[in-house]
């Protein structure tokens, strides 16, 4: 059988629009896995995927029509229990050969062969090829069973009495191989060559001749365009025109990308259009009117030069009309409620001051063993002054970190963030500012929330950051200290978001507060005897947060554990001292001091387990050239890098160590460390105790030993 593209096609009714890119990657590569796993798609073959709200589909190419056919061997039984007396196989050997499907192999096809202790009968053939038919039926099961589908549903076929459980009730199976068609079945449903095209707007019925076909013709005369990525330019290229032509744009595509992946879920021939609203409701904060039309109606607002809200928005539609106006009426008919929603909550929210809301905190359960969000607002109060204090802005700002802590949460109790729980912080901002409150307790209300998602923005004043750290060093202890850690991939707390919150705080502001000071104040601003003890707990979770940080910003692992080994509080020096291993690690000396610092751990830690103790050295204790070179050297050295190491100069105190190069080499080659006089011996271990510490300040270089 020849090699030819290979076309599946699964049709199915509307499929979940945000799991669509998911489900039809997965599909393309669970075939392209269970086919390779069958030798008859080979490593190089391209593998295309297709989605769209309708389907999902594969191409591969090449693909073969029979596998190669392939050796193997079978391993039966000893020889002195398969074959009798008279030389025949016994029971036991004609019972395993039919188990192994081999009844039609004679004693004398079977090889002896001695594994050294026995005899063993062997059994070598070749196997055919399975023939493409085989191999992807056996793929496509897998592959549908292996779809990461966020909700099964479960449906009865047409017979009446068969149910299938799968996203969604399929239709319609395509198995093409070249112009051929595979006779396979799958969820009720066996293969053809028909393909169905936009619902309204292409031909609803369309035979393939090849499978290499299926692309252009699903576009034409189909109506639809198959692939996930080039439907979503084609959407993209028409939002940026259609804005481009209003003079606007569409804002930051961080902040709609997550939009145009749902649309393009959504559509399968999109065409932009273009819609306005009452620009009287542009009164109402941006972010409200900006979430409305994203989350509700997917629409895509538009906003000018200076990033304003406009009063114009784009629609992505799945109908390409040369009239389209009833298309936009509608539209715009159907999103005024939605504003004058926003409107009314706006405007009746502010009718409260936030301040007179804080008492409404006592009704809501933050949690059932910490209490309710007014207890935990207590607790960030007390935390967020204590943080101030030791930030620039002082004692002075301890009345706003105050002030700001008590309205951080009074906005949840606010009618838009009822309706809108994505924009509490925002609202608090906002209606803050229309009490008058000082603008570093507003700001601080919306930004305690900060970093809110990987590559999110940190908090840029001092209050905004004692609240911000207060907030989630107080979800931290509380919820660590009544056994709630994260296990495996559950978080339901998002304990991880807010420990890489702290971390990007505290490394990217560049703030000099304790990690081991801020988790004690955290534990302490609980009530005695509610939390337990998970300080060490804690303090090493942030810190495992901090490791992944570190290597997403490109530091090896190596380098990493160098420094974090030595379990540093002061995050903000961390990325300093990383790129001070980093220099340090390019010198020709670095690999042997790092080789000779991984030996003196291991000396060190040897002679610990064997309960010796030794203190510090005296140069008139040592006797030998070579270890009297290595003291007078180390303490040469060590009174210019503590200098260097106190004034924050970490490469140059990793550097100036190079200089030991030779004495430490020189040592190890002549000195026995562990002799057999207990003084010699103490003195010795006591001198590379010294060197362990004079070099390890900054970061453990045994760690850079490859």
């Amino acid at each position: 059988m020849r090699r030819a593209p290979l076309l599946v096609e699964l049709f199915c009714e509307e499929l979940p629009p945000r799991a669509l890119q998911r489900l039809g990657d997965a599909f393309a590569q669970g075939l392209a896995a269970g086919l390779r796993k069958r030798q008859v798609l080979g490593e190089d073959a391209s593998v295309r995927a297709f989605a769209t709200p309708r389907r999902l589909a594969a191409l591969l190419d090449p693909v073969d029509g029979i596998a190669p056919d392939s050796a193997f061997e079978e391993r039966l039984m000893p020889a002195s229990v398969g074959i009798d007396a008279q030389g025949e196989a016994t029971p036991a050997l004609r019972k395993k050969l039919a188990a192994r499907q081999l009844a039609h192999v004679a004693v004398a096809q079977l090889e002896r062969v001695s594994d050294g202790k026995v005899e063993q009968l062997v059994y070598r053939g070749v196997a055919r090829g399975l023939v493409l038919q085989e191999a992807l039926q056996a793929a496509l099961d897998e592959a549908i069973a292996g779809l990461p589908i966020p909700k099964v549903m479960s449906y009865q076929l047409a017979d009446g009495v068969t149910t299938v459980r799968f996203v969604r009730p399929a239709h319609g199976l395509v198995a093409l191989h070249g112009n051929e068609v595979l006779g396979v079945g799958a969820l009720g449903l066996q293969a053809g060559r028909i393909v169905h095209g936009h619902r309204f707007q292409g031909e609803r019925d369309i035979p393939l001749d090849e499978a290499a076909d299926y692309e252009a013709r699903l576009e034409a005369p189909g109506g639809v365009i198959a692939d996930f990525g080039k439907r979503r330019e084609a959407i993209r290229g028409e939002l940026e025109a259609a804005a481009s032509s209003a003079h606007a744009n569409l804002g930051r595509e961080a902040d709609y990308g997550a939009l145009l992946d749902e649309v393009t879920a959504l559509v399968e021939m999109p065409t932009v259009y273009s819609g306005t609203f009452d620009a009287e409701f542009l009164s109402v904060p941006a972010e409200c009117l900006v979430l409305t039309m994203r989350q509700n109606q997917k629409y895509f607002p538009l906003f000018d030069a200076a990033g304003r809200l406009t009063n114009r928005f784009l629609i992505v539609s799945n109908m390409r009309l040369a009239d389209p106006g009833n298309i936009v009426r509608g539209n715009e008919r159907v999103v005024r409620p939605r504003l004058a929603d926003a409107r009314f909550f706006f405007e009746t929210d502010r009718k409260t001051r936030l301040a007179d809301r804080v008492p409404q905190l006592a009704s809501i359960v933050y949690h059932n063993k910490l209490g309710s969000q007014l207890d935990r607002v207590e607790r960030i109060r007390l935390l967020a002054v204590r943080i101030q204090a030791r930030l620039p802005r002082g004692e002075k700002g301890r009345p706003y970190a105050d002030r700001a802590a008590l309205l951080a949460k009074a906005d949840l109790v606010t009618l838009m963030v009822g309706e809108f729980p994505e924009l509490q912080g925002v609202m608090g901002r906002y209606y803050a500012e229309a009490d008058a409150e000082e603008k570093s307790v507003s700001r601080a209300i919306e930004q305690h929330y900060w970093p809110r998602f990987a590559g999110d923005q940190i908090p840029v004043d001092d209050v905004s950051v004692a609240v911000a750290l207060a907030d989630k060093f107080c979800t931290l202890a509380g919820l660590f200290g009544i056994g709630q850690q994260p296990t495996g991939d559950k978080d339901p707390f998002a304990l991880r978001r807010n420990a890489l919150g702290i971390v990007r705080i505290l490394v990217e502001g560049g703030f000099a507060l304790s990690l081991h000071d801020l988790v004690n104040d955290a534990f302490a601003v609980f009530p005695k005897g509610l939390l337990g003890d998970a300080h060490i707990e804690l303090q090493a979770f942030v810190l495992e947060r901090l490791r992944g940080y570190l290597r997403e910003k490109g530091f090896s692992a190596n380098e990493v554990e160098s420094v974090l080994s030595k379990n540093p509080v002061w995050l903000h020096e961390v990325p300093r001292q990383l790129q001070a291993v980093r220099a340090f690690s390019k010198l020709p000396e670095s690999g042997s001091l790092a080789a000779a610092n991984k030996r003196v751990a291991n000396i060190l830690r040897q002679a610990a387990t064997k309960g010796e103790s030794f203190g510090n050295v005296e140069r008139s204790e040592l006797r030998e050239p070579a270890e009297i070179a290595l003291y007078d050297h180390l303490a040469a050295v060590s009174k210019s890098a503590k200098a260097l190491f106190e004034g924050g100069d970490y490469e140059g105190y990793l550097m100036s160590f190079a200089v030991l190069k030779q004495p430490v080499d020189a040592f190890f080659d002549s000195i026995m460390v562990m002799a057999e006089d207990a003084a010699v011996r103490r003195s010795r271990l006591a001198l590379l105790a010294d060197l362990q510490r004079e070099m390890n300040l900054v970061a453990d270089i045994s760690k850079l030993a490859a």
